[in-house]
């Protein structure tokens, strides 16, 4: 089939990824320079290892291997006998030593995977490798994008940070897909303590993309001597879920579009400039010769393959979701919410632990995280506040409030205003009313509505709920909706 006649229905999208991962570490792989760079002077947080003066030698952080291989641990991945430490030479301003310090062909972490679902069927990607290695600095584009700055600044604080690089197969079909695995990576990066998606550029993501004839995918999968033959493009500069997808996007519709065309796609390197929602040439695709990688002498082997079974790791997403389904009867969506984060799992079985287990997940789903989501705030903005939260359920619980005062007054102030629950309940006056006001409420709202109560005798359903309504006004909401219900049920049919 020549190019011209291919259609883009015709054509298939194959994408692999190679997904860098700021680990969680206090101090850069290979120095002691803090890893807490975010709100610094620029090139305040270097020294002579990490800006790769002469004579400065590098050091191993134990703390970042450890990462490592709980990281193969969770991806069920081989950490092989012995790994070991390569310079990737190239030259980019942001590089102070001229090559970066990372792994060759003896990664840490080789041939694992992970489950993802991706509308609604579970599958499995393969990941081919995981390594350590450097960050470069950051670069800063003053006036301009990539290839309109007027000019740029470099700031080396970075340099040196510890980064893993997990590098999958080429098993993505689309970029919903890649959005999906990224989510569900990231997920399992938090339970293990290792990453933090909160921390400025701690996950950035590089693609290659290729479009292929349909005819070449057997059962999704892609033949070597097809991907050989296809050219294809690494997408650069993607620093989020939402931004993967819209590059990849675009990149398969501008790739497709040229063939269609009867042009040829050329293998290069592209930015992602997202500001204009496009991608653009940044130069010719590096081959693998390109960075003549050689040992790294100032490091020795890398033995520790023992570790996998030595270190422990928490409990991982899908198994946590799978328990709270069985342990507290949840539904598969209140699960999967309650373990988005393990900071949401940890304080639910926290709640869960002492408050009824579907109150519990009534607040903390739906109550908790709906406020933070509606304000664009996360869990760990209330890191410090979850004990308050925790007391405004018991005060639901035990009575002394009622459900519709708690959510719609007491947690919102207790957000907007950082108020304790008691300081917001005795602001507002939402005390439980004593049972001689509601019961004076109840005979009010009947006396004054006969209208009502005539309804209510004839059965209309409405009726009832207006008279709730009315003794819930006369004591402030401070009245238990299910009491007046019944109170009133009570008086109306002596």
């Amino acid at each position: 089939m020549t190019a011209q006649a291919v259609q883009q229905e015709d054509l298939a999208v194959v994408i692999g990824l190679e997904v860098h991962v700021q680990l969680e570490t206090d101090t850069k792989i290979f120095c002691g320079c803090s890893t807490d760079v975010a709100d610094d002077e620029p090139n305040t947080h270097t020294c002579p290892v990490c800006l790769g003066l002469p004579g400065a030698l590098p050091v191993l952080n134990e703390a970042a291997v450890e990462s490592a291989v709980k990281v193969g641990k969770a991806i069920d991945a081989d950490v092989p006998a012995e790994t070991a430490f390569h310079r990737k030479n190239y030259f980019y301003p942001d590089l102070p030593k001229g090559f970066q310090i990372t792994q060759y062909d003896a990664p840490i972490c080789q041939d694992g995977e992970l489950e993802v679902e991706v509308e609604g069927e579970r599958r499995t990607v393969g990941i081919r490798r995981a390594h350590l290695e450097e960050d470069p600095g950051s670069i800063q584009h003053e006036g301009g994008s990539i290839d309109t700055a007027d000019y740029t600044l470099v700031d080396y604080n970075r340099a040196g940070v510890p980064l893993m690089e997990i590098v999958t197969e080429p098993d993505f079909r689309g970029a919903a897909e890649v959005r999906a695995f990224l989510a569900k990576l990231e997920e399992v990066l938090e339970y293990l303590g290792v990453f933090d998606s909160q921390r400025d550029g701690s996950l950035r993501i590089d693609a290659n993309l290729s479009v292929v004839p349909g005819e070449e995918i057997d059962d999704g999968a892609i033949s070597d001597e097809a991907l050989e033959d296809a050219n294809r493009t690494e997408v650069k500069n993607i620093s989020s879920h939402k931004g993967a997808e819209k590059a990849l996007s675009y990149e398969a519709t501008r790739q497709k579009n040229a063939v269609k065309r009867g042009r040829e796609v050329a293998q290069e390197t592209r930015h992602w400039d997202e500001s204009r929602g496009i991608t653009v040439s940044m130069r010719s695709k590096e081959e693998e010769k390109d960075y003549r990688y050689f040992r790294e002498a100032d490091l020795p082997p890398l033995r520790v393959s023992d570790w996998k079974e030595q270190l422990e790791i928490p409990e991982l997403p899908d198994a946590r979701r799978e328990r709270f389904r069985e342990e507290y009867g949840l539904s598969a969506e209140a699960a999967s919410k309650l373990t988005s984060t393990k900071q949401v799992a940890d304080f639910y079985e926290d709640v869960a632990g002492e408050y009824d287990p579907d109150l519990a997940a009534t607040w903390v789903a739906d109550n908790l995280l709906g406020e933070l989501n509606y304000r664009d705030m996360a869990i760990t903005d209330v890191a410090d506040r979850l004990g308050e939260f925790k007391r405004l359920v018991e005060l639901v619980a035990d009575g002394e409030i009622t459900t519709k005062n708690a959510e719609e007054v007491v947690l919102r102030e207790m957000l907007d205003e950082g108020d304790d629950p008691e300081t917001v309940i005795d602001r507002e006056g939402l005390g439980k009313a004593d049972e001689g006001a509601v019961e004076g409420a109840v005979a009010a709202a009947i006396e004054e509505n006969p209208d009502a109560v005539e309804d209510y005798h004839a059965g209309e359903d409405g009726a009832l709920n207006f008279l709730v309504g009315q003794v819930m006004q006369k004591t402030g909401g401070s009245a238990d909706p299910g009491s007046v219900n019944g109170l009133l049920r009570e008086r109306l049919d002596e």
